[in-house]
């Protein structure tokens, strides 16, 4: 089974991108239809298991709620990558959406991917942290909707924060670019475990009182791992 993590901002076009990968897939492949399946992780609600349902997807859908993301996407995803197995998939793609920017969603040696849209401002690539800076492919959306000199100074940015990269562009309403997208997809390893895999960047650390449920301000309720400013 090839697994592939998707990551990126909130309505980012993630779900979008995902689907119209899952079409050129299969219209890549002739007669032989893949099976594809999709781990959606969000945090407290999601309306994407009717949209993948509608697409033919068979999906599982999982909430964090108070919890950190990253760390329930890192607690979940050897099941995961089990599930997929015994289902039969070809393909499986999660789906985790960076709402800190600090995520890290991505294991060594498995494809990943962030999809960023030009909406979100020309800077904002360079203020992703890992879940950009680490990724094999870099998905560009919403393109049509800004210019072209938008569009150029947006890439430049995507550069910048990852040099190694490969980027490009994706409609996740037409549909054009998936097939160069299916075509990075087609080439990722093959996975039959996540047995002893690594993240590559750690996840956001916190073990403090807010973690455990404290919801009182000020000093006397702040125990654990604090970060404090430098106020004059």
């Amino acid at each position: 089974m090839k697994l592939i993590t998707v990551a990126g901002p909130p309505s980012s076009g993630k779900t979008s991108v995902i689907i119209r990968l899952s079409e050129a897939l299969r219209e890549g492949n002739g007669d032989a239809v893949p099976r594809f399946g999709v781990l959606k992780f969000d945090c407290l609600t999601s309306f994407d298991a009717p949209r993948y349902a509608e697409a033919g997807i068979t999906a599982k859908v999982g909430y964090s709620g108070k919890f950190c993301p990253d760390h329930f996407f890192v607690n979940n995803i050897a099941g995961g990558a089990e599930w997929g197995l015994r289902q039969g998939f070809d393909y499986l793609v999660t789906e985790s959406a960076g709402l800190c920017n600090r995520c890290s969603p991505h294991i060594g040696g498995v494809l990943s991917v962030c999809i960023v849209d030009c909406l979100a401002g020309v800077h904002t690539p360079r203020k992703i942290g890992p879940m950009l800076k680490f990724a094999d492919v870099i998905v560009i959306t919403k393109g049509d909707i800004v210019s072209q000199a938008e569009r150029e100074v947006f890439a430049w940015n995507v550069r910048q924060a990852n040099a190694t990269a490969q980027t490009l562009s994706v409609n996740g309403i037409t549909g054009q670019g998936a097939f160069m997208l299916a075509k990075l997809v087609n080439s990722a390893r093959e996975v039959t475990s996540l047995q002893d895999t690594r993240l590559r960047f750690t996840t956001p650390a916190a073990a403090c009182a807010y973690c455990t449920g404290e919801t009182r301000i000020g000093e006397a309720y702040q125990m654990g791992m604090m970060r404090h400013m430098e106020f004059d």
